[in-house]
């Protein structure tokens, strides 16, 4: 027990010190300065040339958006997730223990070129998120927390990161244990994780550009307006374009859909009305609703999305 209060003590303590290296001393490698610097080119390019020029520049929920970016990116590690990823992680070795195993690494990749890890990582960690974020769609009650990024009604940079907290325990409890096996650790690779945050913005902008043959490749505002679309297409009930950073795996299994140009689509999902739309009751939302009603949520979103196919 001492071991693991000595884990939580040193987890708090180490992030507390490493966030407030982060804010005071800027450099090359720091995700605090990375994360300012990305969005406000993405909301430079978005008072430039934006895509739906009749929204307002500082869009509806514009600051709660921003306020989800330093929460979700920073703030939610320092109150708890930090230090309960690394008792887990202790919890995991220690069990691994109990039947003889020291190393979960199956594959051994360190004598590759950065160039060659960097890809692998950023295509795998990318193709297990793509499950994750359909899993987010088909489990009712994962879904119940997953609402919370669909609430947006008008899109925009910050809109990336307005997600549920529950969002990133699944993610990365699910991302861990392939990870682990080729030796990433979950915060390993500063490029990688730039890259997907880059990508994640765009993906949310108020811009829209044409990327040709590389629209096969890349996910795009063209795309991605369309997962957050109210009406879904036929034939997609439980949603469509689920990539993250990558369109490859929509075109690969089915799931990839742009109808038509989606710049003036009503975004949310049948019952957001009902929705909460300050932060503290989005961030309890999901274990106070009753089993009896996510079901019938899910009924009537169906029957919903059946109504619209037809």
């Amino acid at each position: 027990m001492e071991k693991y209060f000595n884990i939580v003590a040193d987890a708090y303590y180490g992030y507390a010190r490493y966030l407030w290296q982060e804010i005071t001393q800027p450099g090359f490698h720091n995700y605090f300065y990375w994360l300012i610097g990305v969005s406000i080119f993405f909301f430079a390019l978005e008072l430039v040339r934006p895509w739906r020029k009749d929204q307002p520049k500082f869009r509806k929920d514009f600051w709660l958006d921003l306020f989800y970016m330093f929460f979700n990116f920073f703030l939610f590690s320092l109150i708890i997730y930090n230090a309960a990823s690394n008792v887990f992680v202790g919890l995991f070795n220690d069990l691994l223990g109990v039947f003889g195993f020291t190393n979960l690494v199956a594959i051994e990749i360190a004598s590759w070129a950065i160039w060659a890890q960097l890809l692998l990582m950023f295509v795998l960690r990318d193709f297990i998120q793509w499950w994750v974020h359909r899993l987010l769609h088909y489990h009712p009650r994962l879904w119940e927390f997953h609402k919370v990024h669909h609430s947006v009604e008008q899109m925009g940079f910050a809109a990336h990161l307005r997600f549920h907290w529950m969002e990133t325990v699944v993610y990365r409890v699910i991302e861990y244990l392939p990870l682990a096996m080729i030796g990433f650790g979950i915060d390993d690779f500063f490029v990688v994780h730039i890259i997907g945050l880059a990508i994640g913005h765009f993906n949310h902008s108020n811009i829209s550009i044409n990327l040709g043959p590389l629209k096969y490749i890349f996910n795009n505002p063209d795309m991605h307006i369309w997962h957050h679309a109210y009406h879904l297409p036929k034939g997609h009930k439980y949603g469509i374009n689920f990539g993250l950073s990558l369109s490859t795996w929509d075109y690969l299994f089915g799931t990839a859909a742009i109808p038509y140009n989606g710049r003036d689509e009503k975004l949310g999902f049948p019952g957001m009305e009902q929705f909460p739309h300050k932060f503290l009751p989005q961030a309890v939302h999901g274990f106070s609703v009753e089993k009896v009603k996510i079901q019938r949520g899910q009924k009537s979103r169906k029957t919903h999305l059946q109504q619209v196919g037809q």
